[in-house]
């Protein structure tokens, strides 16, 4: 596969995983926090464990994908910093990192009503 194939395949690969993570009732980092707040008043502690969970799997699963999109620009020589590719990349780190402060600030309303209810917080440190 030549070099050009390897970049279009690793930067679709990227924005494929940004698109899938999560499932069912999943983390939403475009749902408003005063909502989250609300749906999060009427969650038994079983159901704010599950939320805050799957909170935590997207944060992780964000942060995988914000390494390797880092690695891989580290790998670009800094005489091609410039070019699409690094752009593209620098950007899709950008639209990473913000997705990761969204979805932190509803994970957190999830894990304080949790910890507020006296649910096991066990498995949800970020």
């Amino acid at each position: 596969m030549n070099n050009t194939l390897k970049k279009l395949f690793f930067c679709a690969a990227v924005v494929s995983l940004l698109v899938s993570s999560g499932c069912g009732k999943r983390a939403d980092e475009t749902k408003p926090i005063s909502e989250v707040k609300a749906e999060a008043e009427k969650m038994s502690v079983t159901e704010l464990q599950s939320m805050a969970l799957k909170y935590k799997n997207a944060i992780t699963a964000k942060k995988n994908d914000l390494e390797k999109s880092a690695a891989k620009l580290k790998e670009i020589k800094i005489a091609k910093l410039m070019d699409d590719e690094a752009k593209r990349l620098k950007a899709d780190i950008e639209t990473v990192e913000k997705s990761i402060k969204a979805l932190t600030q509803r994970f957190t309303v999830y894990y304080d009503k949790l910890k507020e209810k006296g649910g096991d917080l066990s498995g949800l440190n970020l």
